[in-house]
C-alpha cells in the first residue's frame, strides 16, 4: 500500500464522513430533545403516569439502535466483503438513511393515534414513544449499512498504516464540525422557532444527495475487488472474529478495542442526555439565555476553543507513529474533565471541565480509532466492522445511556412540563459515574501499551487511488 492518498480519496473521506455526521447527530443528538420537547413536552399527567419516564425512554431508544446497529454492521460488512462492493453499499445506503431521517418529522401523538386507532393518553403516549423508537431502528439499519460496515470498510481499504492517525484525525475533526453545524440548525427545532419537521427533512434530504453522488464518485480500490478470491463460507463469516484462535492471534486488536469500548461507555453514560440537560438544567440554573452571553462567558468559551485546537494539532504533531506517549494521558484528562462536570452547573466549571474531555476524548478516539485499523487482518475489513460495533456502540450504547438513567432517576431532579407535570431531567450526577468508567480504560490500556501499539503488523502490499 502507497503511503500517500490521492486529493480526490482525502476529498471523498471528508464528504462522507461529514454527511454521515450530519445524519448521525441528528439521531444521536435531537431524537432524543424530540423526544423530549415533541412527544413528552406536552403530555398529560394521566399520559407520564401511564407511561415510561423519558430518560427510560431514550435509554431505550440507545440501545435498541445499538443493537441494530451492530447486527447490521455484521450482515452488511461481510457481505461488502462477499460482493466485493462498498461502493454501491455506501450509496444507496446514504440516499436511504437520508429519506428515513425526512421522515422521522411525521411522528406525531395524533398520527399515531389516528393511525392505530388508539384512545386515552397514556397509551396514545406509550405507542408514539415505541414508533419513534422503531423508526431510530430504521434509520440505524440503514446509516449502519452505508457508513459502519461499508464506508469504514472502504476507508481501511484505501488508507496506509502510517496514514491513519491522520485520517482518524481528519474523521474525527469532520465529525465535530458536522456536530457542531447539526446543532446550529437544531438550536432553532430544540427552541420551537423550526418545526422539527422541516429540520429532519432539511438534513435528510442533503444526506440523500450525497448518497446519489456516491454513485458517480466513488471507486472501490483494486485490492477490494481482488483480494478475497478464495471461496468461503458466508455463515461461518459472520462468526470469524469470535473464533477463540482469531482472538488469540489478534490481541492488540481486542486489547485496543477494549480500550476503545470502555471510554466510549464513559461518553454514553451522560452524551444522550446532554442536549437535555442544558436545555432544563444548565441554563436555568445560570439565569437563562442572556446571561449565557456575557462578554466573560465568551471569552472564556473562546479560550477553551482555541486551547482544544491547540492541544488536538500538537497531538497529531507528535502522535502519528508515537500512540503509546498519548494514550495514558487521553484517558486520565478525559476523567478528570469529567469529574470536574460533576461538581457544579456553574457554566465557568462547565467550560473548563469540557476542555480536558474534549481533549482526552479526541486522542482516545483518533488513536485507539487507527490502531484498530492497524491490527485487522488484511482483506477483512468488512468482517472486523462488526466486532468493532459490538466494541464501540453496542456495549456502550446499552450500558452507557442505562448507567446515565440511573444517575438521573436516583438525583430525581424534576422540571414543570405545559401542564404542570412534574418530568424527570438529567443531573450532574452522570458526570461522576461516567468518569468512574472511564477510569477503568487504563486497564487494558495497560496491557495494550505493553504489548506495543505503535508496533504495526505486517501488510501486503496495495496501492491507493
Amino acid at each position: 500500500m502507497t503511503e500517500k492518498l490521492s486529493k480526490r480519496n482525502w476529498f471523498l473521506i471528508t464528504l462522507f464522513c461529514f454527511m454521515g455526521g450530519i445524519a448521525w447527530n441528528t439521531e444521536n443528538m435531537y431524537f432524543n430533545t424530540f423526544m423530549y420537547n415533541s412527544i413528552y413536552g406536552d403530555a398529560s399527567q394521566a399520559a407520564m403516569a401511564g407511561a415510561m419516564a423519558p430518560t427510560t425512554a431514550v435509554s431505550r431508544m440507545v440501545a435498541f439502535s445499538a443493537i441494530a446497529a451492530v447486527l447490521t454492521t455484521f450482515i452488511m460488512g461481510n457481505l461488502s466483503d462477499k460482493l466485493k462492493n462498498r461502493r454501491l453499499f455506501i450509496s444507496v445506503g446514504y440516499i436511504l438513511w437520508g429519506a428515513v431521517t425526512a421522515m422521522f418529522g411525521l411522528i406525531s401523538k395524533e398520527t399515531t393515534a389516528k393511525l392505530l386507532h388508539l384512545n386515552g393518553d397514556a397509551a396514545i403516549l406509550t405507542a408514539t414513544v415505541w414508533v419513534v423508537i422503531l423508526m431510530d431502528i430504521v434509520m440505524t439499519f440503514m446509516g449502519s449499512t452505508s457508513n459502519d460496515a461499508a464506508f469504514q470498510a472502504w476507508v481501511t481499504d484505501i488508507t496506509h498504516p502510517k496514514q491513519r492517525a491522520l485520517v482518524e484525525t481528519l474523521l474525527s475533526v469532520v465529525g465535530t464540525v458536522s456536530a457542531v453545524a447539526v446543532t446550529g440548525v437544531g438550536t432553532f427545532a430544540q427552541a420551537g422557532k423550526l418545526s422539527y419537521r422541516t429540520f429532519f427533512a432539511g438534513l435528510g434530504i442533503i444526506v440523500a444527495i450525497c448518497g446519489a453522488a456516491g454513485l458517480f464518485l466513488l471507486k472501490d480500490p483494486p485490492h477490494t475487488v481482488s483480494k478475497n478470491e478464495k471461496k468461503s463460507n458466508y455463515l461461518a463469516d459472520l462468526v470469524y472474529g469470535f473464533r477463540p484462535s482469531v482472538i488469540k492471534n489478534n490481541p492488540r486488536l481486542y486489547l485496543a478495542l477494549s480500550a476503545f469500548g470502555l471510554s466510549v461507555v464513559g461518553f454514553q453514560v451522560f452524551f444522550p442526555y446532554l442536549l437535555v440537560y442544558l436545555q432544563y438544567v444548565v441554563i436555568p440554573d445560570n439565569g437563562g439565555v442572556q446571561n449565557l452571553i456575557r462578554p466573560g462567558v465568551i471569552a472564556t468559551a473562546v479560550i477553551v476553543i482555541g486551547l482544544i485546537i491547540a492541544a488536538v494539532v500538537l497531538m497529531l504533531k507528535f502522535s502519528g507513529e508515537h500512540k503509546a506517549v498519548f494514550l495514558a494521558p487521553g484517558a486520565i484528562l478525559i476523567t478528570a474533565g469529567l469529574v470536574l462536570l460533576s461538581v457544579s452547573t456553574n457554566i465557568y466549571i462547565i467550560l473548563i471541565g469540557v476542555l480536558p474531555v474534549v481533549v482526552g476524548n479526541a486522542i482516545i478516539n483518533i488513536l485507539l480509532g487507527a490502531a484498530v485499523k492497524d491490527f485487522i487482518p488484511e482483506g477483512k475489513a468488512g468482517m472486523f466492522q462488526g466486532i468493532r460495533m459490538i466494541f464501540v456502540v453496542l456495549i456502550p450504547m446499552v450500558v452507557g445511556p442505562v448507567l446515565g438513567d440511573l444517575a438521573c432517576r436516583n438525583a430525581a431532579a424534576t422540571y414543570p412540563n405545559e401542564f404542570g407535570v412534574e418530568t424527570i431531567v438529567p443531573a450532574k450526577d452522570m458526570f461522576l459515574v461516567a468518569a468512574i468508567v472511564c477510569a477503568l480504560v487504563l486497564i487494558p490500556m495497560f496491557f495494550l501499551l505493553k504489548k506495543g501499539v505503535d508496533t504495526l503488523p505486517e501488510k501486503a502490499e496495495v496501492k491507493s487511488e
